[in-house]
C-alpha cells in the first residue's frame, strides 16, 4: 500500500524474520493475522550459531517470494528503510548491531532479550540516549490477548505465577533465552521493583521466586520439553488463569506499527533493564543455588 511504512529487517537466523513479514504482506496471509500499514522492503542476512545455510537459504527463497530483497550488504538492506526491525536470534549480535542501526535516525524495534547480557544492554541504553533514537525490545508474550485479559481481570495483583519452557540454548545462556518469554510475562502483570530471586533446579527444568519490596511475589517455572505459556494473576479479590494461544506474533507487529508511526513505546527501557537484571540474576541463582539481589 502507498502509505505503508517501509521496514528494513536486520537478522535471518530466527523465523521471525519470516513471520513478520508474513503477516505484513503475504498473499496468503489470512485477514485475522495480518497487520497493515507496514511493508518490508529488505532484510539483512548473516550466520549465526543459531541456524544453519540450509535454513538461512530456505527463508530466503520465502522472503523473496514476497518481494523482499535478500542481501548480505548492510547499506543496501537499510537504504531507503523508515523503520528498523532487529530480529537476531543470537543476542551476542544486538549489542553490534543496534550500534550500526542508531545512527540512521530511524525507530528501531530490538526483537527480545534486549541483549545477552546486562553491560551490553545498558550500552545499547546508552547509545540510544547518545543518539536520539526511539526504540523498544519485547517479547511477543507480553501482547498475548489471554494475558492481557488475565490483566485487565486482575489489575494489581501480588501473586503472579508464569510458566514457559527451558532448553537448550544452541549459544550463550539457556535461561537468558528461553526465560525472557516468561520473565517478560511476569513484569507485565505485576510490575517492575524485584528486589531478590531465587531459583532452583530439578529435573523438569527450574523454578525462580522473585520477591519486589512490598510483599509481592512472582513464580516462574521453566520447564524442560513442554513448549507452553500461561499462567495466574491474583490478589485478595480475584483470580484470573490464563494459557497463551501461540504465537502471538500479529498482537505484537501491531505495538510495533503504532510505536513505529510516533506512539509511546509500550516497554520503557528501564524495564527492558529490569528484565535483564532479572535474568541475569536468574542464571547466578541457577547456578549457585543462591538468593541473589535485583541491583
Amino acid at each position: 500500500m502507498k502509505n505503508d511504512l517501509q521496514i528494513a529487517v536486520v537478522g535471518l537466523d530466527t523465523s521471525h524474520a519470516v513471520e513478520f513479514p508474513r503477516r505484513t504482506q503475504a498473499p496468503d496471509c489470512e485477514d485475522a493475522r495480518r497487520v497493515e500499514g507496514l511493508r518490508v522492503t529488505a532484510c539483512l542476512r548473516f550466520s549465526t550459531p543459531f541456524t544453519d545455510a540450509s535454513v538461512l537459504a530456505e527463508r530466503t527463497a520465502e522472503l523473496e517470494k514476497w518481494d523482499i530483497v535478500v542481501t548480505d550488504d548492510f547499506d543496501r538492506a537499510v537504504s531507503g528503510a523508515e523503520a528498523i526491525l532487529i530480529s537476531i536470534n543470537d543476542p551476542a549480535k544486538h549489542l553490534e548491531y543496534f550500534e550500526r542501526c542508531a545512527g540512521l535516525g530511524k525507530p528501531i524495534f530490538l526483537d527480545k532479550p534486549l541483549a545477552d547480557t546486562l553491560e551490553a544492554a545498558s550500552k545499547i541504553a546508552e547509545i540510544a540516549k547518545s543518539a536520539g533514537t526511539r526504540f523498544f525490545s519485547s517479547s511477543s508474550l507480553r501482547f498475548a490477548p489471554e494475558l492481557v485479559r488475565a490483566a485487565e481481570t486482575v489489575q494489581k495483583p501480588d501473586l503472579v505465577t508464569v510458566y514457559g519452557p527451558l532448553n537448550a540454548a544452541p549459544a550463550g545462556s539457556s535461561v537468558l533465552w528461553y526465560g525472557v518469554h516468561a520473565f517478560e510475562m511476569l513484569q507485565e502483570l505485576i510490575g517492575t521493583g524485584a528486589t531478590e530471586i531465587t531459583l532452583r533446579r530439578d529435573s523438569r527444568g527450574a523454578v525462580a521466586i522473585v520477591q519486589y519490596g512490598d510483599r509481592r511475589r512472582g513464580i516462574v517455572e521453566l520447564t524442560g520439553g513442554n513448549s507452553q505459556y500461561g499462567g495466574t494473576a491474583r490478589n485478595e479479590n480475584r483470580s484470573a488463569p490464563f494459557v497463551v494461544n501461540m504465537p502471538v506474533y500479529a498482537a505484537l507487529l501491531r505495538q510495533i506499527r503504532d510505536f513505529f508511526r510516533g506512539g509511546s513505546a509500550p516497554v520503557p527501557v528501564n524495564n527492558s533493564l529490569e528484565i535483564m537484571k532479572l535474568l541475569g540474576a536468574a542464571e547466578e541463582s541457577y547456578d549457585s543455588g543462591m538468593t541473589v539481589s535485583i541491583v
